[in-house]
C-alpha cells in the first residue's frame, strides 16, 4: 500500500500549482536519503531508476528496500521507470511492483512513438499503473542514454495533443530546452512554447533535466504547468564530491558506516533544495 503510482499526486499538484520531485536513485544511501528528506518535510515523493539502476541493483531489490523505507517512515511513494524503452521490460517490472513508468519512444518517428507508447498504456492501466511519455529529445547523457546535441528536439505543441489524445498517457515529458547531465552554458529554456503545449493538453506535464536550473526558471516552469521535476546529476556530484574530500581527508577511513555520512548529508541539501523549490513541503 506505500508504493503507488504517479496518477493521483501528480493530478493533485497541477490542480494546486506545485511540482513533485522525482530524484533518481543509484543507490542504497540515495534511497535513504530522499525517503528520511521527503518524510521530515511531508512531501510527496517519486524515486526513479533508470534501466541501469534496475539492472544494478536488482529490481526486486529495489521494490523491497522502497517498501519497507516507505512503511518506516510512513512516507507514500512512486516507484518510478526512467527512460525504459521495451515493452517486455517494462511488463516484468510492472509484475514485481513498480507503479509508474515513463516509456520512452522519442527516438522512434512520430507515428511509431504513438503506436509504442499506446501499448505500454494500455498494458500499464490494467494494473493501475501510471504512464508518462517523452515528445521531443533532450540532448546530453542519462546512464547508457546519449543524445548528440545536433539530435536534441523541442516538442512541437500540436504534436503534443495529438500524442497525449492518440495514447492515453497520463503524463508528458516535454523538450523545452533542458538537457541531461550538467549544462555547458546557461540554459535558455522557451517558456513560450511549454505555454503553448500546456494550452493543447490538460495532463500534468514533467520537465527532465533540472540540475543546474535556477530556482526561478523551475518555479517559472511549475506556473506554466510542470508537474514533475526529474534531477539525477545533482546528487550523484554531491555524493561522490563529499565522499571524495571525507576520503582524501581520512586515508585510512575503511568503514562505509562512517565515511558515507558526510556523503549522505551533502545529497540531503540537495533534496531540501529541490523540494524547496518545487513548493511541495507540507503537499503529502
Amino acid at each position: 500500500m506505500y508504493i503507488i503510482s504517479t496518477k493521483a499526486m501528480l493530478n493533485k499538484a497541477q490542480q494546486e500549482g506545485y511540482a513533485v520531485p522525482a530524484f533518481n536513485i543509484h543507490n542504497l544511501e540515495t534511497l535513504q536519503v530522499v525517503v528520511e528528506t521527503a518524510a521530515e518535510l511531508r512531501s510527496p515523493l517519486i524515486v526513479a531508476g533508470t534501466p541501469g539502476t534496475f539492472s544494478y541493483a536488482g529490481t526486486g531489490n529495489i521494490v523491497a528496500i522502497a517498501g519497507d523505507l516507505a512503511k518506516a517512515f510512513n512516507q507514500p511513494l512512486a516507484i518510478h521507470l526512467d527512460h525504459h524503452e521495451q515493452l517486455a521490460d517494462i511488463e516484468s517490472k510492472v509484475l514485481s511492483g513498480v507503479r509508474s513508468v515513463m516509456i520512452d519512444g522519442s527516438h522512434h518517428p512520430f507515428a511509431t512513438n504513438i503506436e509504442l507508447v499506446k501499448k505500454v498504456t494500455d498494458y500499464c492501466h490494467r494494473y493501475d499503473v501510471s504512464v508518462e511519455a517523452e515528445l521531443g529529445r533532450l540532448g546530453g547523457q542519462e546512464d547508457d542514454l546519449v543524445v548528440e546535441g545536433k539530435d536534441a528536439l523541442y516538442t512541437n505543441p500540436e504534436q503534443a495533443y495529438e500524442f497525449v489524445r492518440q495514447t492515453g498517457i497520463d503524463s508528458l515529458a516535454v523538450a523545452i530546452g533542458t538537457a541531461h547531465g550538467l549544462y555547458a552554458a546557461e540554459p535558455k529554456l522557451d517558456f513560450d512554447r511549454l505555454e503553448e503545449i500546456r494550452q493543447r493538453v490538460n495532463v500534468p506535464l514533467v520537465l527532465h533535466g533540472a540540475s543546474g536550473l535556477s530556482a526561478d526558471d523551475i518555479r517559472r516552469a511549475i506556473s506554466l504547468g510542470i508537474c514533475k521535476v526529474n534531477v539525477a546529476t545533482e546528487l550523484k556530484i554531491a555524493f561522490s564530491g563529499a565522499l571524495k574530500s571525507y576520503l582524501a581527508s581520512h586515508p585510512d577511513a575503511s568503514d562505509p558506516r562512517h565515511y558515507m555520512v558526510p556523503a549522505k548529508v551533502a545529497m540531503k541539501e540537495v533534496v531540501r533544495k529541490v523540494i524547496a523549490d518545487c513548493g511541495c513541503e507540507g503537499k503529502l
